[in-house]
């Protein structure tokens, strides 16, 4: 994802805390971010979610990561 990598940067989580936060593996967050796999649609509106940014934020759609409600 455009953007995965970035926002778990910015919060001073490894990808392992990343993986354990959103009960994933930190194998499936080292290849999302490295754009080797991609998420499906429900682990996108999780990750967004989790990060309070709007999927087309997450994946690089908009420079707005505010998510309209």
């Amino acid at each position: 994802m455009f953007r995965l990598k970035e926002l778990r940067v910015k919060r001073h989580l490894s990808q392992v805390r990343l993986a354990m936060e959103l009960n994933m593996n930190q194998n499936t967050i080292c290849r999302y971010e490295t754009e080797v796999r991609q998420a499906d649609y429900k682990t996108l509106i999780k990750i967004a979610d989790y990060f309070d940014v709007s999927v087309d934020y997450l994946l690089g759609r908009t420079d707005n990561p505010a998510i309209n409600k």
